[in-house]
């Protein structure tokens, strides 16, 4: 049911027009959060291994940039980050279980600041339909977060898998609530 006194600002117009691909989006994320919590060691794994060639390219990026700054100070701090990204990067990529366990705790705080966003997009989303799922994949994200937390470093092997993926079922699932309660009406002619 409309509520007479609200009027619909630009934001909310904005996420009415997307509403497909918030959909779709949230499909393929329930895919992807099912396939990570049936294979957790591969996911897992994949997680680590993804971090580390992302550090790598970072770093090196980082690297050949220090050459094109000026001064003494910018050079040498662009040039060292780009050395030690390169070098986590390439760690990473030889020592995924090592970095599984780093990692795993760096998800938990990543989870504990998506659900704070979440929550305050949900609210931004109020008095939308859907705005109730999207505050509970953020109360969700939390959750996981001091789960993580409580269990680490123990749960670490097995824990970025599973947590990757029912964090992407419960985020998919609001996405495609929001998707399908915000679809633009259709006008009768």
């Amino acid at each position: 049911m409309s509520n007479p006194s609200f009027v619909e600002n630009p934001f909310h117009r904005r996420l009415r027009a997307a509403s497909n691909k918030l959909l779709w989006i949230g499909v393929a994320m329930v895919v992807l959060g099912i396939a990570a919590v049936v294979f957790p060691l591969v996911s897992s794994k994949v997680v680590a291994l993804l971090v580390g060639w992302l550090l790598l390219f970072f770093g090196l990026l980082m690297f050949f940039n220090a050459f094109s700054i000026q001064g003494t100070g910018p050079f040498f701090g662009s040039l060292l980050l780009g050395l030690l990204s390169i070098a986590c990067g390439i760690y990473l990529l030889f020592n995924p279980l090592v970095g599984e366990v780093a990692l795993t705790l760096m998800v938990g705080m990543i989870f504990m600041l998506q659900g704070a966003f979440g929550i305050a997009f949900a609210f931004d989303m109020r008095p939308l339909k859907g705005w109730v799922g999207m505050l509970l994949s953020a109360i969700a994200s939390i959750v996981l977060s001091i789960l993580i937390m409580a269990h680490w470093p123990a749960i670490s092997t097995m824990a970025m898998g599973i947590i990757f993926g029912v964090d992407f079922i419960v985020a998919g699932i609001a996405l495609i609530s929001a998707g399908s309660a915000l679809k633009p009406a259709k006008h009768a002619a």
